[in-house]
């Protein structure tokens, strides 16, 4: 199931999306009543998607990435893969939708894409065990890591590099029914292959991340965990269309432009 986040008229909602991925005109919005977790509550009204708005899926409380779970990609950047996961924060203003902008911050000449993976979380949990992962999960959605890659290595640590307002594109929607232990993850910039992977290539599972993660600290219905990016990663210019692919899922697009 395949659930989106959305404007229409002025009013934000969500909605199941129904149809054929491969002919987007023909896709239609089954309105909800109120937050998708728990049971769904149709309204009964049927929109066209293509004449709505899409948002960000989910607006989370934090955003909890994994840095280095490609070993082919932590190599490209001259790293090793670290011994335990390596995690950090993306504020939930770093979060954009769909067709949204990427703004090019001004204190960096070298922003990078990172297509990834991302989990959304479906009930508040801690100390989750590997086992009991697919119960606190709600769905997948497709992310882009946006970074800017001389700030992270200037700075040494990660917070405005990896932080920067729209550094978090999120979509086009969840999906609620998916296995995301082998997935083709792609990403293209002008419609020009850069990175192709898969979700099998990652050193730890989704069931690891979120095992050890919630070790530490108590997630929140819409959290995301941005689960690392394969190898492939490049930079990304003003006026570049930067898309990001995940098999079962769909395509989240964005255009970059200079920050006014």
């Amino acid at each position: 199931m395949r659930i989106a986040r959305f404007s229409s008229e002025g009013t934000v909602s969500f909605g199941v999306v129904e149809g054929d991925a491969a002919r987007p005109e023909e896709l239609t919005l089954h309105v909800l009543s109120g937050h998708p977790f728990g049971d769904l509550q149709p309204t009964g009204q049927v929109l066209p998607l293509k004449d709505v708005r899409l948002l960000p899926p989910m607006l989370p409380n934090k955003i909890v990435a994994v840095g280095r779970n490609y070993a082919a990609h932590a190599a490209e950047l001259g790293n090793e893969v670290p011994e335990v996961p390596l995690t950090f924060f993306k504020p939930s203003t770093a979060v954009v939708g769909p067709t949204e902008n990427i703004a090019y911050p001004p204190f960096s000449s070298d922003v990078q894409y990172e297509a990834e993976l991302a989990v959304v979380i479906g009930r508040m949990c801690r100390d989750v065990p590997h086992e009991r992962v697919p119960e606190v999960v709600f769905g997948y959605t497709c992310a882009n890591d946006v970074t800017a890659r001389d700030v992270q290595q200037r700075e040494g640590q990660w917070a405005r590099a990896k932080g920067f307002d729209t550094s978090c594109p999120l979509g086009p929607w969840i999906e609620t029914e998916l296995d995301p232990a082998d997935l083709a993850v792609t990403c293209t910039v002008n419609g020009e292959l850069r990175q192709a992977g898969r979700t099998s290539q990652m050193v730890r599972s989704v069931a690891d991340l979120i095992a050890h993660i919630t070790e530490a600290m108590t997630l929140l219905p819409g959290d995301v965990i941005l689960t690392g990016t394969p190898a492939g990663v490049g930079p990304l210019n003003v006026g570049d269309e930067v898309a990001v692919s995940i098999e079962g899922i769909g395509t989240l697009t964005n255009k970059v432009i200079k920050r006014g």
